[in-house]
């Protein structure tokens, strides 16, 4: 996949089967667009392209306003649509110049001048350009002037629920990951560098790797204990991971850290991948360290067998 983080370095395509959209999270919507974008390009002999953003334009146009938080940095949607197969990823930067561009502008400097657009793809309910004024129908209309054709997804639902991000980062802010894995179609992954903890976790038997988020707009689920796979150079390997600020010795800063079962390697300054596989607890007071470590011998069982 070819990634292109300029408009300029876009080389116009003679057939090009495009969507846009922030796609955070490429949940299982996300997919179903992509997965017919795939399928007209192959139908037409073309190429796929995904016009995304960034930053979020939340975080561009409600600057004071930080509670909206990602569920990939870009370098993790840029990884998934990958697996997706698609064949060019256009990101644009969100500014506040950007946003002042014209849903007829957008159209007819970006989709047809630029990029060759022969078919849009396009997700239920889609807005964009200034003031988010564009619409499907304003595509529909223009699309045959500019020689393009125009589809919209219908919602896609999973359970009869309709399938958004804003339901994914709520189910995980609640510590919901089954309900976060059913949407996204996978479970929910953080990344980040390994770095020095005070060392808690290996005088009661079991060594934590903290783990220092590589975003700060990135979304950490609530707290709690959940069961985990983690990704180190190519292996995986089963481990639980515990989000909180450690109340059994007054913490009162938020930590992620994660104890991975059998494994004994020197990885400090490493990155490694978590993927939250279940919840198993949420975030709960000990009287003291002793009790503490009854609780994680049943929380290792609980995350074993669940693994």
């Amino acid at each position: 996949m070819k990634i292109y983080h300029s408009i300029d370095d876009f080389i116009k395509l003679d057939y090009a089967v495009v969507t846009s959209g922030m796609f955070d999270g490429v949940h299982v919507g996300h997919q179903q667009i992509l997965n017919r974008v795939k399928e007209v390009a192959d139908k037409n002999q073309g190429e796929t392209v995904v016009i995304t953003y960034w930053p979020h334009p939340r975080l561009v146009l409600y600057p004071d306003d930080q509670s909206l938080k990602v569920l990939n940095t870009f370098e993790e949607k840029a990884d998934l649509l990958k697996e997706q197969g698609i064949q060019h990823l256009l990101r644009l930067s969100f500014t506040k110049e950007f946003s002042q561009l014209t849903s007829q502008q957008f159209i007819t400097d970006v989709l047809v001048k630029k990029i060759g657009t022969k078919k849009l793809v396009i997700g239920y309910d889609h807005k964009f350009g200034k003031n988010r004024e564009g619409s499907f129908e304003q595509l529909k209309l223009n699309g045959p002037a500019y020689g393009f054709d125009v589809e919209e997804i219908p919602k896609h639902e999973v359970d009869n629920v309709g399938v958004s991000s804003s339901k994914i980062r709520k189910a995980l802010a609640d510590g919901d990951a089954d309900s976060a894995s059913h949407f996204l179609g996978r479970p929910y992954s953080l990344s980040g560098r390994v770095i020095k903890g005070d060392q808690i976790g290996r005088t009661l038997g079991f060594p934590t790797a903290n783990i220092d988020i590589d975003s700060h707009y990135k979304l950490i689920p609530g707290e709690g204990i959940y069961a985990v796979t983690v990704n180190h150079e190519h292996n995986s390997y089963g481990g639980m991971l515990y989000i909180g600020t450690r109340p059994v010795v007054q913490g009162n800063k938020l930590v992620i850290e994660v104890n991975i079962f059998d494994f004994d390697k020197d990885i400090y300054g490493e990155t490694i991948q978590i993927n939250l596989i279940a919840a198993l607890r949420k975030d709960i007071p000990f009287q003291d360290l002793e009790t503490l470590k009854n609780q994680l011998v049943k929380d290792k069982a609980s995350a074993m067998q669940v693994l």
